[in-house]
């Protein structure tokens, strides 16, 4: 009696349980999807902080980034920038969408690369019902030609990054020091059709720091 529920038992058990060859498909299915959705989910985590001043979108600007490529030499940034007022009636915020490449990275030693080279372009606007895309009707058809709302800016500029060794990081794995030389859609065609004006009047230098963190 006691051999007979046993194998009552084992029967019942064996029943319950799907055969390995019928959960494998399943089990791999769900894993590949977990898979896609954790490197969704981890590419959208930003990998770089950013602080920059100048540079025409604001005196100081914050914002995220995302680096990607074979190399990571393709970058993306946001940022948010603060306009004093100066001449005007109040500060105002600026919104910057920046795209940055970097073809080589040279490492010096274990702690210090060098960057000679970074270049690429970015869309700045400034938040105000004074700063329009299309002109007002108060103007003549034509009078500006441009929008003072949007300024697409072009750049080069070199940086050099310092790694920070595990047992002393706290907030980020690397540091970045950088500088740039830019200027927008306005000055260039400012600049070739007014022959008095000098790189000065037409080229803006900014600085800042780029904090990688993942």
């Amino acid at each position: 009696m006691l051999a007979e529920a046993a194998g009552r038992d084992t029967v019942t058990v064996r029943t319950d349980t799907l055969p390995a060859k019928e959960q494998t498909p399943f089990m791999y299915r769900y894993d590949r999807r977990l898979e896609r959705y954790q490197r969704r989910f981890n590419s959208l985590i930003p990998q770089t902080h950013v602080l920059q001043f100048y540079g025409d979108m604001g005196l100081v600007s914050v914002g995220i980034g995302w680096d990607y490529g074979k190399r990571e030499q393709w970058e993306t940034n946001f940022l948010i920038g603060v306009v004093p007022k100066y001449n005007s009636d109040k500060t105002r915020l600026s919104f910057t969408l920046k795209q940055n490449y970097t073809p080589w990275s040279f490492s010096l030693n274990e702690v210090v690369s060098l960057e000679p080279l970074s270049t690429g372009l970015y869309l700045n606007t400034i938040f105000g019902d004074k700063f329009w895309t299309h002109e007002p009707d108060r103007y003549p058809q034509g009078y500006y030609g441009f929008s003072t709302r949007v300024r697409i800016h072009i750049f080069a500029g070199q940086s050099v990054t310092f790694a920070i060794p595990r047992e002393k990081r706290f907030f980020a794995k690397a540091v970045s020091a950088f500088y740039e030389l830019s200027s927008c859609d306005l000055y260039i065609v400012s600049a070739f059709t007014n022959g008095y004006l000098k790189p000065k009047d037409y080229l803006r230098l900014s600085f800042g720091l780029r904090f990688k963190i993942l």
